[in-house]
């Protein structure tokens, strides 16, 4: 009788391993990705930062609002630059966060799109091993959007036992950035028509970005780098053949007559790569679009002395179109492609 009884209880231990779910049902999470140079805590469910924002300048909205909604929501740990993420001061100050995360799991979100990809991608396979999480709702801002793009390729090269149900990307520029084609010269001032808040962001933001990251992310958000038959979103045909995506674009600057390829725009993403227009059904087969009046981030928005609820990640109408998103996933594949777009 006590033999049976060890093996039974052997038995009743097996299927509880966190590789198993067939004994279970599937956990599920949702996972914030930062964009290009961009510092974000790793938060938790349960934990985030006690000074500050609680998950940094473009998570905090997002991440209170799926909680309120009843999601489980993780931040991916980014840094500007390689290694751990720590707290910082000034603009979009955080401290007294959870432990953390090794280098290894944390993007460097100045770094190759495709790095910064593994980077994340490692992450989501450790919420199997040690969160037992086994679907995950990505949702990207900005170049974020790029990130985990790179992710899901890796995840399904590897075989992972995580499975990605949705992506919603937020300001993501698909096709590149005008500020980053103005860099590279596919875009010139004179695309501006004189508006002094486009001009101040070429000659300002980009030649910033420019002159810091010369060879990272920046310089792999151009158009020439993205599209083209030998672009890098060419390479990612068939990444998202089983993965509805949600895009989200702001059109809050415009002017009349202006090229597409400038206007409208975030004030960093114009409006046609943030819904990737031009982005072949490839590489994108089932796209929904949404179109916002707002910013790029509450940091446009206050340079640009607007109120921070115009920036995407902060407002509320982005907010429910993001869980919209991810309450549709499980049958937006059966719906038809380019709603909205």
């Amino acid at each position: 009788m006590r033999r049976i009884l060890v093996l039974a209880a052997a038995v009743l231990l097996a299927g509880c391993s966190h590789g198993d779910t067939g004994t279970r049902p599937p956990a599920r999470a949702v996972v914030l990705v930062s964009g290009l140079a961009g510092t974000a805590p790793y938060t938790t469910p349960d934990a985030a930062c006690a000074i500050g924002l609680p998950a940094g300048t473009d998570h905090t909205s997002l991440r209170e609002h799926l909680l309120g909604k009843g999601y489980s929501v993780f931040t991916a740990p980014a840094m500007a630059g390689p290694g751990q993420v720590h707290g910082t001061t000034g603009y979009g100050a955080f401290a007294s966060c959870p432990a953390p995360l090794p280098a290894s799991m944390t993007l460097d979100s100045t770094g190759s799109i495709d790095l910064a990809g593994e980077h994340l991608a490692r992450f989501i396979d450790w919420l199997h091993t040690d969160k037992r999480i086994d679907e995950v709702d990505l949702v990207g801002h900005s170049m974020g959007g790029l990130f985990a793009r790179a992710a899901i390729r890796t995840l399904t090269a590897e075989q992972s036992a995580v499975r990605v149900r949705s992506l919603t990307t937020i300001g993501t520029p698909w096709a590149g950035s005008y500020l980053a084609n103005f860099v590279e010269g596919t875009a010139t001032i004179s695309d501006c028509l004189g508006d002094q808040f486009c001009e101040s962001q070429m000659k300002g933001y980009a030649r910033d970005i420019a002159a810091v990251h010369v060879s990272g992310s920046a310089r792999e958000l151009g158009q020439s780098y993205l599209t083209g038959p030998k672009g890098w979103n060419s390479f990612q045909a068939g990444v998202l053949d089983t993965v509805p995506v949600t895009v989200i674009g702001g059109n809050r600057f415009d002017h009349a007559g202006g090229t597409p390829a400038v206007w409208p725009n975030d004030g960093v993403v114009e409006l046609r790569s943030a819904l990737g227009r031009d982005v072949d059904d490839a590489v994108l087969p089932h796209r929904r679009c949404r179109i916002v009046d707002d910013t790029h981030s509450d940091y446009v928005s206050m340079i640009a002395e607007l109120p921070r609820d115009t920036a995407l990640t902060w407002d509320p109408r982005v907010l429910d179109a993001v869980v919209e998103a991810i309450d549709g996933a499980a049958t937006a594949l059966d719906g038809p492609d380019r709603q909205g777009c």
